[in-house]
């Protein structure tokens, strides 16, 4: 603490008015008042006057900088902490959005770390797999030409981009419902896309295809790794701060790849020449980036609803009666890319990829829609949806009005049917009668343990259907 204290100087009498104003730091705030002194003929205040000056945004990340006291003769001013902490201050708040760490979830912080670290592991790469594919493109030998150089450049950004649109055609819906999955996914292909630079140069003839389909490989990176990062930023937004997060995210993410850069030049001018050294570098910085991001994506604690984890949760609740957290359905989900695409190829299915959402109503057959009629009149007289079952799986038609809660609902009710199906206790009746008796219980639930229940993340539904039933005239 530091005090000091100054003489009075002039007052200013009009009217019997006194201004008081003090001034603080620029990266502090400004305080005035104004007293009003009664009594004719009185030279000195009767009482101090105090003022108390705090630093901050948010109000639950305040904190207490200053004390001012003013007396008729005197001005006491006590300041706490140090130039140091203040500066600190002002470097962090570059690289974290305000109010950290009360205006983010709990799992930033160690997402944030496991992914500047991979991050970093990327930049370093980088700079191995451009020196490679600048050596095989001719620059440094007498014999490359320019505008070579330039069309193959040129095929090479051409191609990505091309890629990219078709990537985003295909997958662009379903990014956001399996974030996870696909931040892995973005990673790897980027990966393989850095192993195509780096390869390029060892098989001169294949060159161009070789470096176009690492270009295709990376611009599936660029599609991915952005719609899955805007879904990430919603997530750790809890004071509404998701510009804010993603500004303090691209601050991070500069940071690390000027860093990664000036190790991977230090790397390229070592390694220079020296083939095994090199490969091994790229190796290892691939085998830790990929760990580095498993860790990233496995601290997250998602409160969204997708279909897994909607699975899961109503699964946990028909046995037990409770909801589990968020934080215990992270370690339940399957993240791996290739988990999918092992239960692909050997034909298996999870409960919730037996629910067709969305159903086109040209494919129903005659007796199907009969079906649907008598469905329509009994349980699902009031819903916005119309269920079919099928064989194995339960086939979903969603009404042109259906809101996302309807969405919801709909997806919950197939899932319950299809959980009870070999339960001989529940009947058919009982079934759809559950979802009246229990399902607002279970949303209820779900919403205490922190669960957001407005939508569900699922691939678009382009195919809605509206139905009617007017009774048959007879003749």
């Amino acid at each position: 603490m530091v005090e000091m204290k100054e003489k009075k100087g002039q007052e200013e009498r009009k009217g019997g008015m006194f201004l008081f104003a003090l001034r603080s730091s620029p990266v502090l705030t400004r305080v005035a008042t104004s007293m009003q002194l009664e009594g004719s003929e009185t030279d000195e205040l009767s009482s101090s006057f105090t003022i108390e000056e705090w630093r901050g945004s948010s109000g639950t990340k305040l904190s207490r900088t200053a004390i001012l006291t003013a007396t008729s003769s005197s001005l006491a001013f006590t300041r706490f902490g140090t130039r140091w902490g203040q500066l600190w201050s002002s470097i962090l708040g570059a690289f974290v959005p305000e109010g950290f760490p009360s205006s983010v979830t709990p799992d930033y912080v160690p997402f944030q770390i496991w992914d500047t670290l991979q991050g970093l592991s990327t930049y370093i790469r980088c700079m191995l797999s451009t020196q490679a594919l600048l050596s095989a493109i001719g620059v440094g030998e007498t014999t490359a030409t320019v505008i070579g150089a330039t069309f193959q450049w040129f095929l090479r950004d051409f191609t990505g981009m091309l890629g990219g649109i078709l990537f985003t055609f295909y997958q662009g819906s379903n990014l956001d419902s399996n974030a996870k999955m696909w931040r892995l996914v973005a990673d790897l292909m980027n990966d393989l896309g850095m192993l195509m630079d780096l390869l390029s140069p060892l098989f001169p003839s294949a060159f161009i295809l070789i470096v176009c389909l690492g270009s295709i490989s990376r611009s599936f990176t660029g599609v991915a790794s952005g719609a899955t990062r805007a879904a990430l930023t919603q997530h750790f937004s809890l004071a509404k701060n998701a510009a804010d997060i993603s500004a303090k995210e691209g601050s991070q993410e500069t940071l690390a790849t000027m860093t990664g850069m000036i190790i991977g030049m230090l790397l390229a001018h070592i390694t220079r020449g020296h083939a095994l050294v090199i490969w091994f570098s790229f190796l290892s910085l691939t085998m830790f980036h990929l760990y580095a991001n498993y860790k990233a994506v496995q601290c997250l604690s998602l409160t969204t609803l997708n279909c897994e984890r909607s699975s899961i949760l109503l699964k946990h609740f028909l046995e037990s009666g409770e909801v589990l957290t968020p934080q215990q359905v992270s370690k339940m989900e399957h993240i791996l890319p290739f988990w999918a695409s092992w239960r692909r190829l050997t034909n298996t299915k999870l409960l919730y990829e037996h629910v067709e959402l969305g159903s086109k109503a040209s494919k129903l057959r005659h007796s199907e829609i009969l079906e649907l009629s008598k469905s329509a009149r009994s349980h699902y007289k009031s819903a916005q949806y119309l269920l079919l079952e099928k064989r194995d799986d339960i086939v979903v038609f969603v009404h042109k009005l259906a809101t996302n809660l309807d969405i919801l609902m709909a997806f919950f009710h197939a899932l319950l049917l299809l959980s009870l199906r070999e339960e001989i206790k529940y009947k058919q009746t009982d079934r759809h009668k559950w979802i009246d008796e229990n399902y607002p219980i279970f949303i209820s639930k779900l919403q205490s343990c922190g669960w957001s229940t407005e939508r569900l993340l699922s691939p678009s539904i382009v195919w809605r259907a509206h139905w009617d039933y007017a009774p048959q005239k007879r003749s």
